[in-house]
């Protein structure tokens, strides 16, 4: 007796391998007898199928049917998000939204991949979501076991889950978008980079004092405060940058000033407007370890303070 047949369309063979098992494992845990339940997996031209028979007399039509679609449901929704969700957004990638440059494609699915595996929020896509998103599709599959006995899971996917693909397809399109605004952002470095090497240096030196966040204090090699007002060759970051909102005005002051060499004195290397400013002046740059100008004006390391408290202590 035919309990259902799922058709894989060019799945790999381990995939259809690990479904078969897993259906297997999950009639096992509901503690149905084995020679009651027969499960066949068929190689064809372009799919496998996998079939689930009822062997009669031992096999009995009742509750426990119900909790083998159930069952058989939630281990085609774990293949489902587990092995074919980076490959159907690939796909709306390049015949939807038209980027059919491997580059680009691998740059956007990189961000799609942070976002599946929680490493971006933005949009509620993080590790919680997944368990939500089997659940989602084993309901649907399990309503549709209920009813028919053969399941195309391409098909099935296409047809009859609009919601899952507007959910991936959300997730492709935030992907894109910060995609192009990184695209953005890099070329915008590069034309910095390029003007600040094309630049002579008009002061030898230049102390960055980092204060925290987005604020900075800038002084000359004698430690006085630098007056960009009379400098020759003034150019700030708006006259280049057309269309880009660049917060960080301290990048416009320093290319303006164009030292030879920037000292940064800062409690926060791995914030974002250190790397710019180190990205755009590469070699000009060099991050202060500790120094007595660090000392008076920004205090005792976070490190150091720790330990000299311990030691009062002690």
């Amino acid at each position: 007796m035919k309990l259902f047949t799922i058709t894989l369309m060019n799945s790999a063979e381990e995939t259809a391998e690990q479904l078969l098992k897993s259906i297997e494992q999950c009639i096992v845990h509901l503690h149905i007898n084995l020679d009651s339940v027969q499960l066949d997996k068929v190689n064809l031209k372009g799919c496998t199928q996998i079939t689930v028979l009822g062997v009669l007399p031992l096999f009995q039509l009742g509750g426990r049917t119900d909790d083998i679609y159930r069952k058989a449901a939630e281990c085609v929704a774990e293949m489902i998000v587990k092995e074919q969700e980076l490959s159907l957004m690939e796909g709306l990638i390049s015949s939807k939204y038209g980027f059919d440059q491997a580059e680009e494609q691998t740059a956007i699915m990189a961000y799609c991949r942070q976002m599946l595996q929680g490493d971006q929020s933005a949009i509620g896509f993080d590790k919680s979501t997944i368990p939500r998103r089997i659940m989602k599709l084993t309901d649907a599959l399990h309503r549709y076991l209920q009813e028919y006995t053969d399941l195309n899971v391409q098909g099935f996917i296409r047809f009859r889950l609009p919601d899952y693909i507007d959910e991936l397809r959300e997730v492709v399109e935030y992907a894109i978008d910060e995609y192009l605004m990184d695209k953005q952002y890099q070329e915008f470095i590069s034309l910095l980079k390029y003007f600040v090497y094309i630049q002579e240096a008009k002061i030898p030196v230049a102390h960055l004092i980092h204060n925290g966040g987005n604020e900075f204090t800038l002084l000359n090699d004698e430690l006085e405060p630098i007056d960009t007002e009379h400098v020759e060759g003034t150019v700030t970051v708006e006259m280049i940058e057309k269309d880009i909102n660049f917060e960080n005005m301290i990048v416009s002051t320093l290319i303006t000033v164009s030292p030879q060499k920037i000292m940064i004195h800062t409690r926060e290397p791995e914030v974002q407007v250190i790397s710019t400013i180190m990205q755009i002046f590469e070699d000009r740059t060099e991050i202060c370890g500790y120094c007595k100008l660090c000392k008076s004006l920004l205090g005792e390391p976070k490190a150091i303070s720790g330990a000299l408290q311990l030691g009062e202590q002690s």
